[in-house]
């Protein structure tokens, strides 16, 4: 069915019943897809945590992937909350608070470095992530909606293109603030007993809130600039009252729950977007442990292999974006995800620093599969009035990252190999690629029908 018009009034966009806009407000589109690096700026600094709590903490590597733990765990527990918020308000309002438990996150960092527990910045690193759940569930599912369906897909990725500059922001950070001008935290400290060993891991804990402080002047002023400017509202509505004008259509959690429950393409979206979450941090999350076992080098040096890892992935989303403008993207994404478990399967075999390069190659490879995935996924609820809740699914969907994580420390520890637990997250490329090219072959059959 054709979607009707509803008009917001003065700011120039034209609502459609479906949700969709009629064209995209620039300056809003903007702000919201300021926000994209946000979180990719608070997922690269675990990266650089993860190294300096194993060593602080003395930490075998399935305890370091709490972190991952903590952080997936707050999206998976509040993406449907969030979800009921954007429902019963409005995406603007729930961008708002995930803005504003972000800053509480950042927050709780400096009593954290203070407290030096791993329990206390396990919280700090959790509200960060409730935060981040409020704005993925609503910025994701915001920004395709923001404009003419047709070019939903494009616009999601353009402002995912972003992340990869906040993850640059957050390694670049981590880099700089918290390993510092210090060659090897674990060398230093290896010497270390006593009390020289507890003040001296205070006192590297008291670098790790220096990032945090330059991200919280930028949440605030992000916040502000929301605040003060017309959203559009973005949600379908349908024609239920009897004078004929155009409502919001509020279906209950269960009613969507049982619509979603029975769209078999929209729950095999959802577990593949589990397992590539969980593959994407697990190679990030030890890939700096990895240079650190494979070559003799500082942490800072190795955590510029994760800055080489973001800039790939940046680049790669660029170069798949251009070649899905040409051909079907499930199409381009069979060939990314094949060559990308290749370089894993270099990553865990290669016993010499060819497999860091080749775990850095790997992030080119992940290009925009997430945001891919993510629209993919939402098209096939083909009722609009179910948007915000399965946007909320999938988003909840990222605690694979909490997940295999942990599953690749575990076999970290008991082969002893950090190189050889790699081959986690290359079983998971290979389903992946497995998806795309079913998905592939459903589009090319539906073609041809």
């Amino acid at each position: 069915m054709e979607a009707t018009v509803v008009p917001e009034k003065k700011h120039g966009w034209v609502q459609l019943s479906d949700g969709y806009l009629n064209k995209t407000p620039l300056l809003q589109f903007i702000i919201v897809c300021l926000i994209f690096p946000m979180w990719g700026c608070a997922a690269s600094l675990n990266d650089i945590l993860i190294t300096q709590f194993k060593t602080v903490f003395t930490l075998n590597d399935a305890s370091t992937a709490f972190v991952q733990t903590a952080f997936y765990g707050g999206y998976f527990l509040i993406a449907i909350p969030a979800s009921l918020i954007i429902k019963k308000s409005s995406y603007k309002i729930a961008i708002m608070t995930g803005l504003v438990f972000y800053i509480i996150g950042c927050t709780i960092f400096f009593p954290a470095s203070h407290f030096a527990t791993y329990s206390m910045f396990l919280v700090a690193i959790f509200a960060i992530a409730v935060g981040l759940s409020f704005l993925e569930t609503s910025c994701d599912t915001y920004v395709s909606m923001m404009g003419p369906k047709k070019s939903s897909i494009m616009r999601l990725n353009i402002a995912n293109t972003l992340i990869p500059l906040g993850d640059i922001m957050g390694i670049v950070l981590g880099k700089f603030l918290i390993f510092g001008k210090i060659s090897s935290i674990s060398e230093k400290m290896a010497n270390m007993h006593g009390a020289e060993r507890v003040a001296y891991g205070e006192k590297m804990l008291q670098l790790t809130l220096q990032p945090y402080k330059y991200i919280l002047i930028v949440l605030l002023v992000l916040l502000i600039i929301l605040a003060v400017t017309p959203m559009p509202h973005a949600k379908a509505t349908s024609i239920s009252r009897t004078d004929g004008d155009e409502v919001e259509d509020k279906p209950t959690l269960k009613e969507t729950i049982k619509y979603l429950w029975s769209n078999t393409r929209f729950k095999k979206g959802v577990f593949t977007q589990f397992i590539y979450a969980g593959m994407q941090t697990t190679v990030w999350s030890f890939t700096i442990r990895l240079a650190l076992n494979l070559i003799h080098m500082s942490d800072s040096a190795a955590a510029t292999f994760m800055i080489w890892s973001y800039v790939s992935w940046f680049v790669g989303k660029l170069v798949a974006n251009m070649f899905m403008t040409k051909f079907s993207s499930t199409g381009v994404l069979t060939w990314f995800s094949a060559l990308g478990v290749i370089c894993l399967i270099v990553t865990f075999t290669v016993p010499n620093v060819t497999a860091v390069y080749a775990a850095v190659l790997t992030s080119f490879f992940f290009g925009p599969e997430w945001p891919t995935i993510y629209a993919h996924t939402l098209d096939t609820v083909t009722d609009k009035k179910h948007t915000e809740t399965a946007g909320a699914i999938i988003v909840m969907s990222l605690i694979g990252g909490a997940i295999m994580p942990f599953v690749q420390g575990l076999v970290s520890d008991l082969s002893g190999s950090m190189q050889f637990s790699f081959i986690v997250p290359a079983l998971c490329y290979v389903f992946i690629t497995g998806y795309f090219f079913l998905e592939h072959r459903y589009e090319k059959l539906q073609l041809n029908k």
